[in-house]
Parts: structure tokens; C-alpha cells; sequence
């Protein structure tokens, strides 16, 4: 397939038809939030990143969560940075996932794409609670480190690295299991739904 019929069918009809019902059902998916610990919720709104990244490829999977963190921002509590956030963690969990899926499409291929796209995910959470997260709480709400550890309410939990490391990192390393285990168990029965059929 040449490159131009592989964007076509990309952006066939059937496949722009499954991305627009995906970002909905992500978009309800993302104001859904189970609390964890500290301020950390889980949410599963990229479920249906994933099952769009595996059925129809890496960019209409990307295409999804950014429409999705888009449309985060009309009821966004952040200014969009924390949906500036939760794209590039999706982005992190989504592309390994993908890419190593298409390179085989087997169980096993799924199984450590997503396996490998978690661990991007812990490590690039970490990063932008680093440098996003957190300090941008901490300017809007003009609180000092202290005061987001002593709001998270962790004990033993007392340094930033601290919070990172053992809260932040552990919590995103929960999400991308959760993830990967609820797309393991629902692709296959919806794969039949999820894949287009393109003609020509």
C-alpha cells in the first residue's frame, strides 16, 4: 500500500465515523473521575484512545486524544494545563502501545506495547507533574510545596521527589494497568465494530 492510499484509508468515511463515536465516548469517559489517593483521580478516558490506536493506527489513535483533551478544556478547572498534561501522558501510554501492535498484530504484541507504553506513561507523569502540574498549582493557588504535600495528606509523603516517586509514579503505573487490562478484555469482542471496512 502506497502512502497515499494508506492516509486515505486512514481518513476513510467508516474510520472518521468510529474517531468521531471513540472521542465522545472518551470525552464522557474523561469527566468520570475515581479518586485514588492524595489529588489523583482515575479516569479511563483513553480507553478509547487505545482501541482506536489498535484498530485503525497511531494517528487517528492520536487524532482522538488530543479532539478529547480539546474538548477537556470547555470544562476545564486548570487553564488546560492539566489537559495539556493528561495529552502528553496519553500521548506516552498511546504511541509505544500502537506501534509495537502494528509491527505484528498479536496478543503478545498488544500485551508489550502496552506493558512499554505504561512505563512511558509512569515516567513522563512523573516529568509533567514535575514541571507542569505542580507548579502551575502552585502559582494559580499560591501555595509553597509544603502546603500541596500537606493538601495531598500522605503520611511519610514529605518532599516533592517523595510525592513523585512514590504517589505520582505508582498511581500512573495503576492507570496504565487498568488500561491495559480492560482494552485486553473488550478489543477482541469489539474489534468487528472497531475495524473499517475500506474498499478499494
Amino acid at each position: 500500500m502506497t502512502e497515499a492510499n494508506r492516509k486515505n484509508a486512514t481518513f476513510s468515511t467508516p474510520n472518521l465515523t468510529r474517531m468521531a463515536i471513540l472521542v465522545a465516548i472518551a470525552s464522557i469517559l474523561f469527566m468520570i473521575e475515581i479518586p485514588v489517593v492524595a489529588f489523583y483521580k482515575l479516569d479511563l478516558s483513553n480507553l478509547p484512545v487505545l482501541l482506536g490506536a489498535f484498530s485503525m493506527g497511531t494517528a487517528p489513535g492520536i487524532i482522538i486524544l488530543a479532539l478529547k483533551s480539546m474538548i477537556g478544556l470547555l470544562h476545564s478547572s486548570s487553564g488546560g494545563v492539566g489537559e495539556l498534561a493528561d495529552f502528553l501522558m496519553g500521548a506516552a501510554l498511546v504511541i509505544p502501545a500502537s506501534l509495537i501492535y502494528h509491527r505484528s498484530k498479536t496478543r503478545k504484541n498488544a500485551l508489550i506495547g502496552m506493558a512499554a507504553g505504561t512505563l512511558c506513561m509512569v515516567a513522563v507523569g512523573v516529568l509533567a507533574n514535575k514541571f507542569i502540574m505542580l507548579p502551575f498549582y502552585m502559582g494559580a493557588y499560591h501555595m509553597s510545596m509544603e502546603g500541596i504535600l500537606k493538601y495531598a495528606n500522605v503520611g511519610g509523603v514529605d518532599s516533592e521527589w517523595k510525592l513523585l516517586l512514590l504517589i505520582t509514579g505508582p498511581f500512573n503505573l495503576l492507570k496504565g494497568v487498568v488500561l491495559s487490562i480492560v482494552t485486553g478484555l473488550i478489543y477482541k469482542p469489539l474489534s468487528p465494530l472497531l475495524h473499517a471496512k475500506v474498499k478499494g
